[in-house]
């Protein structure tokens, strides 16, 4: 039945990206695969986010795994970025196999020049300014890059460099990172234990500080 169900989810994304062109991308994740960082199974316009079979899921889609899990609702219609700085639409489809998350589907499509057009449009037609829409999260194509964007973030949450941080906000920044879903990732708790100058066992110490 999942087999047959994958196969009817390959035909959809052929079609979409036949449809709509080589701007839009549409990505098939199999939570089913023993490592997360390479859920990625079908690709169709892989070129929009640099992705290929292998590859990692977005942080968006880590982070409603890790908050949701089998519960997680579809996001749909929200913007991300391109490693190559491009602005995409994107929309995140949760799929289930007997009420279990299986499959992600998802669609991103490259509306860099659509919104270079709008933005001409704009400046010709008012007298205040515009902005470039900003983007939600972005998509890259190295899961080390993610973790390493995720640290980013958790370290601009708490404001402090981690040479002063206290364990009040060390703990902060894990907890941070923990409902991101960054120890979805393989092998993330060495990076992150190691970026905080902490133990491992002092790491995961900090995660149950938090539950």
């Amino acid at each position: 039945m999942a087999g047959s169900r994958l196969e009817v989810l390959k035909q959809i994304a052929k079609a979409l990206a036949a449809q709509f062109g080589p701007d839009c991308e549409v990505v098939i994740h199999d939570l089913k695969k023993n490592l997360i960082d390479e859920s990625i199974i079908h690709i169709e316009n892989g070129h929009v986010s640099g992705r290929q079979l292998g590859g990692a899921p977005s942080q968006v889609v880590l982070d409603t795994i890790k908050k949701h899990d089998n519960n997680a609702v579809d996001h749909l219609s929200y913007l991300t970025k391109a490693e190559n700085g491009h602005i995409l639409k994107s929309s995140t489809v949760f799929i289930r196999d007997d009420e279990e998350l299986r499959y992600i589907f998802a669609i991103n499509y490259d509306i860099t020049n659509i919104v270079a057009v709008k933005n001409t449009i704009d400046n010709l037609v008012s007298v205040s300014d515009t902005s470039e829409p900003t983007a939600t999260t972005n998509i890259t194509n190295d899961v080390n890059e993610l973790l390493d964007e995720l640290i980013e973030q958790s370290v601009k949450l708490v404001g402090v460099p981690v040479t002063m941080m206290s364990k009040d906000d060390k703990i902060k920044a894990i907890n941070y990172l923990n409902e991101s879903g960054a120890f979805l990732i393989t092998k993330s708790g060495d990076k992150i234990a190691k970026y905080f100058d902490i133990s491992k066992y002092t790491l995961y110490n900090y995660v149950d500080i938090n539950k």
